[in-house]
């Protein structure tokens, strides 16, 4: 085993063990992924000043994001098709961050189903993030089935109305069902570890949707019906519906606009993440750090800004909450330590950016979170 000091190390490792077409879903962003890569680098350009002579005793990462105790301000993204990163993904996932103190946000696009998640958590609160689709029926269920898993927060994405076109999982035959190449089929032989998980466990396909929709009943059908339900005709209309409807903390994702952020503040949500879906939607986009601070400066004192988007590092953390953010979420650092090891894996890219936070925080001169500001950034680098 290699010695693992960074989520860089997590993500070489997933890449070995984790089956191409499955790698390259997680690990890419929408036709020439500029968007994806703006994520990541915008926030290596954001400078840090280093102070000394503080005293550096009784440091504190916990906040509070929607209300909510966290460990630090990081919860698991919403991904979907975590469980084929590794067997039983979302449930290895939820534990792991119930562990560490922080959210596990769990997608309507995951293999384990919502109530596999409960039930694999002992009912422990996690939330829920939901896709609008055209059967509404279909929705209120899923959102009556949160509620009784015990969801704490829905997190409603408003950027995937229609699909970016993601050139790799179509030249890897990913869809539902998948259509693998030659060169796939091969690649799958070479990762064991992967198949033997994969054996171990019932669950494959689209634990929120198949059996839960008439005429569902296997990936055949679903591939039919995920097809026609996105709904490209989503609005603020149907976000004050499911409002109601959910009755609960709702959080809006998907958010890159000051105008939008607007808008969100008028629909009553208790908090908005600025989000491109991981420059998976619309490349060109502004990168999500750059988009925050103005979106931050527009509406912060009157909804909860949280940030999505590139975060590798606990510094990427503290930089995001200098910049106003009262929480950030991680996406693919959580993936990366998933298919790397499993829930071990998860454990330790939580590790790894708690410790990179704490220990940054401190070399900035504070000792709480909550007292972290633009002040520790380096004037004319963000």
């Amino acid at each position: 085993m290699p010695v693992i000091t960074t989520i860089e190390d997590l993500r070489v490792l997933a890449k070995k063990r984790v089956p191409r077409m499955f790698y390259d879903y997680a690990d890419s962003g929408s036709w020439t992924e500029s968007t994806y890569r703006a994520n990541e680098s915008d926030f290596q350009k954001i400078k840090l000043r280093q102070r000394v002579a503080v005293n550096m005793e009784n440091r504190s990462t916990a906040t509070t994001m929607i209300g909510q105790p966290v460990a630090m301000p990081v919860a698991i993204a919403p991904t979907g098709l975590t469980g084929m990163q590794h067997a039983d993904g979302e449930i290895l996932g939820a534990r792991a961050a119930k562990k560490f103190g922080i959210p596990f946000t769990l997608s309507t696009m995951s293999i384990c189903s919502i109530e596999d998640v409960s039930a694999g958590t002992g009912g422990h609160p996690f939330w829920f993030q939901l896709y609008v689709m055209k059967d509404r029926g279909f929705i209120e269920r899923l959102i009556d089935r949160a509620k009784a898993a015990n969801c704490s927060a829905l997190v409603l994405t408003l950027d995937l109305q229609i699909l970016g076109q993601r050139h790799k999982d179509l030249k890897n035959g990913l869809s539902a069902p998948p259509k693998p190449t030659l060169s796939t089929i091969l690649n799958l032989m070479t990762k064991p570890r992967w198949g033997l998980g994969m054996l171990g466990t019932k669950r494959h396909g689209f634990g929120n949707i198949v059996g839960h929709v008439k005429g569902v009943e296997n990936m055949g059908s679903l591939s039919e019906w995920t097809a026609k339900q996105f709904d490209p005709g989503l609005n603020w209309g149907d976000v004050e519906w499911i409002k109601k409807r959910w009755g609960g903390k709702l959080i809006l994702k998907g958010i890159q606009d000051v105008e939008d952020a607007k808008l969100a503040v008028n629909s009553g949500a208790d908090a908005l993440i600025v989000s491109n879906h991981g420059g998976r939607q619309l490349d060109g986009a502004e990168s999500s750090i750059r988009a925050l601070p103005q979106i931050v400066e527009a509406v912060g004192s009157q909804i909860e800004v949280h940030m999505d988007g590139g975060i590798r590092s606990g510094q990427d953390v503290l930089k995001a909450i200098a910049l106003g953010a009262k929480g950030t979420y991680i996406g693919r650092s959580f993936l990366y330590g998933l298919g790397a090891m499993g829930e071990a894996g998860v454990d330790k890219a939580l590790q790894i950016i708690h410790r990179e936070l704490d220990l940054t925080m401190a070399f900035c001169g504070h000792t709480n979170i909550k007292t972290v500001d633009k002040g520790i950034l380096l004037p004319g680098t963000y």
